[in-house]
């Protein structure tokens, strides 16, 4: 009698024993598992810089800085004068730089500003060797110059764009149409080559 409730006693510790290894395993496998996951997120956190700095990259590739020339008239309207400018191609292309740049002014000596402040930029487009560029009516309604002024301003816009050699002639249209004329004196139903005798 007394050996079998030895038996029973021992049978217990050992079973008691085997639930208390059981959970110490449970515990360790919790832990383990809790591990892996934390060392995913600094897996991730890790990699997040790397891709920032590759966007960052791709930023810098698509700002291009360009040496152009835009032209503006001389102080006596007899002639166009070449000014170099840098300008920054932030997704935006070359043509509508090169305009917007020009539409800027100029406070160089020497030099005078032509195209009426009003006026806006509104798209450049090139397709076949012509440019095709679109203003604000502002560009006509404010222009107030007689025919040396219409020739000195349609030539800055004309010379600044086919420096680009690509260009061949270009378009000015108004609010996106053809104008016959800016203030009476040059025909702009038609598309206008480089005016080279205004460089001289």
């Amino acid at each position: 009698m007394m050996k079998k409730y030895l038996q029973y006693v021992l049978m217990g510790i050992a079973v008691f024993a085997l639930v208390v290894t059981a959970g110490c395993g449970s515990q360790t496998n919790g832990k383990g598992v809790a591990d892996h996951s934390s060392s995913s997120s600094v897996q991730a956190e890790s990699t997040a810089p790397a891709s920032s700095a590759s966007s960052s990259s791709d930023t810098q590739k698509k700002d291009k800085k360009l040496t152009i020339k835009v032209y503006y008239p001389n102080d006596q309207g007899t002639k166009l004068i070449a000014v170099k400018r840098t300008v920054t191609l932030d997704q935006q292309e070359k043509y509508t730089a090169a305009m917007e740049s020009l539409m800027e002014g100029t406070t160089e000596k020497g030099q005078t500003n032509i195209i009426p402040k009003q006026a806006k930029l509104k798209s450049v487009k090139v397709a076949n060797g012509t440019a095709t560029v679109d203003f604000s009516q502002e560009l006509k309604k404010n222009f107030v110059g007689g025919s040396t002024g219409e020739t000195m301003l349609v030539g800055s816009i004309v010379d600044t764009l086919t420096e680009f050699p690509e260009v061949k002639q270009v378009q000015i249209l108004i609010e996106g149409k053809k104008v016959e004329t800016l203030g009476g004196h040059m025909d702009l139903t038609q598309p206008l080559t480089r005016m080279n005798d205004l460089l001289k």
